[in-house]
């Protein structure tokens, strides 16, 4: 990563402070800045001839460039990460919600991939593809042993090109081969159904760019089969975030106009900054869609279902209608991930994606590593939460920023023993093939959590948790 003193070296030091320069010649024109270390870049400089010269082979100047970058961003925190030009184009498909596949939701299970779902009017669903369906193999290859996003990258392609996908479906205990075309994908980030008469669910899986009008259409559709609804919940657990401005708007939609929704602290001036529930803060050049929401859900009774999967910007949301009072938030607490994470492009294909600043709510309370406390804990099944335990959350990752100035926290010494008597259960059940360890479908009549939030709307009692507490910040050890 640095070049050996000799002449070459030394050049290259030049040209790497050259570099530099120019960066914090920006940043110095957003604020005071150190003076660049000196001896630190000979050393880089130093340790790139040494691999250059004595590495037992040849590597590439750009490979070892780049890693560079990437040690250097991902080294900050566990959000900050370098795109290469791959990288690049999967995290804007990620972000859009467009992408070029066959079209299904896919899960790991025994070794296989199993199929969630296939998306409506995808090549896959237009191929009869069916939720529980294994696939066995892409093309030629086993799928056993392969990880989720190998499986992802295989199965996604150019447009127009052609995959072989073979599928046993348990029911009918038979092997197929299904060959389908790709096409480009657009993905619906919000479910809705009723639940019941006066009583309406609706899912949130991901902020995207279309959220805010899928979940637009979506309320249209509910208000047209029941305009006299009584109650809402708004299910953001194992929503893992997004897009601000998406969560902006969701929020917006429950929200008196004007009402603070999130404010943001770092220290660029830009990163300064407070979310109203303001078109400004969440319209696109298409324009509001929330003009089109029927004025029934500004008002309308809510509950909103997180878990420790809820994370950044499904915790806004949670948090702007918590500290807004206009819904009860009910489940487990949430991940923790209040840090801005901006995109900033290095060429035509290559950016990084950088943590500028730290979410607060309302209130004014941290988001970071902390996360959103539900007004009633719940525990995802009538026997608890006998895994919870085992999900790791912001807190628990390498790096991750406190709630102060980045202090690394000691372990939650309690938590610890709970994660091994839930990873000894574990192992005990593995070896008990009766027993299914599957939660049941989040929307389905089989739902704890939903029933519970259901209870909450109509008055009727809940089965709160009784083990569940709040997981507060671990304080550093001296």
């Amino acid at each position: 990563m640095g070049h050996k003193f000799k002449v070459a070296g030394w050049i290259s030091v030049g040209v790497l402070a050259g570099a530099l320069t120019t960066v914090s010649l920006q940043t110095v024109a957003r604020g005071a800045m150190s003076p660049l270390p000196l001896e630190e870049l000979q050393q880089l400089a130093a340790v790139f001839g040494l691999i250059k010269t004595d590495y037992v082979e040849p590597v590439d100047d750009k490979k070892l460039i780049t890693d560079a970058i990437s040690g250097m961003v991902s080294g900050l925190d566990p959000h900050s990460q370098y795109f290469d030009k791959k990288s690049f184009k999967e995290f804007r498909e990620g972000t859009s919600g467009r992408f070029v596949g066959v079209g299904i939701e896919i899960t790991q299970e025994d070794g296989l991939i199993k199929v969630v779902s296939p998306i409506e009017g995808s090549p896959a669903d237009r191929a009869g593809l069916k939720t529980g369906d294994l696939i066995t193999k892409i093309g030629d290859e086993a799928v056993r042993g392969l990880q989720l996003n190998d499986a992802v990258k295989r199965i996604r392609g150019e447009p127009g090109t052609k995959v072989t996908l073979t599928i046993f479906r348990k029911e009918e205990s038979r092997t197929f081969p299904v060959t389908i075309t790709r096409e480009e994908i657009k993905t619906h980030s919000v479910k809705a159904k009723l639940i019941e008469p006066g009583y309406a669910w609706m899912r949130i899986s991901q902020f995207q760019d279309r959220t805010l009008d899928d979940f637009v259409r979506k309320a249209e559709d509910l208000y047209q089969q029941d305009p006299k609804l009584k109650g809402l919940v708004l299910d953001l657990r194992n929503d893992p975030g997004g897009l601000l401005d998406a969560a902006v708007g969701i929020s917006a939609a429950f929200l008196p106009q004007g009402a603070t929704v999130v404010t943001t602290d770092g220290q660029l001036a830009e990163s300064k900054a407070i979310f109203t529930a303001s078109p400004a803060n969440y319209a696109r050049r298409g324009g509001d869609p929330l003009k089109r929401l029927p004025e029934l859900f500004h008002s309308i009774p809510m509950v909103v279902l997180v878990n420790e999967g809820s994370a950044s910007a499904s915790e806004i949301v949670a948090g702007a209608l918590q500290d807004n009072h206009r819904a009860t938030i009910m489940g487990s607490q949430t991940f923790g991930k209040g840090s801005v994470q901006t995109v900033r492009p290095l060429g035509p294909d290559t950016g990084i994606k950088l943590t500028t600043a730290r979410y607060f709510t309302p209130s004014g309370k941290s988001i970071q590593a902390r996360g959103i406390v539900p007004d009633v804990m719940l525990d995802e099944t009538a026997e608890g939460d006998i895994y919870a335990a085992l999900r790791l959350r912001e807190s628990d990752l390498s790096k991750h920023l406190d709630n102060t100035q980045g202090e690394e926290q000691a372990r939650d010494k309690a938590l610890e023993q709970a994660r091994e008597a839930a990873r000894k259960k574990l192992e005990e059940e593995a070896r008990n093939a009766k027993i299914e360890r599957k939660l049941p479908e989040f929307g389905s009549d089989k739902d704890f959590q939903l029933q519970q939030a259901l209870n909450q709307l109509k008055g009727l009692p809940v089965l709160a948790s009784k083990t569940l507490t709040e997981r507060k910040e671990a304080k550093k050890e001296d």
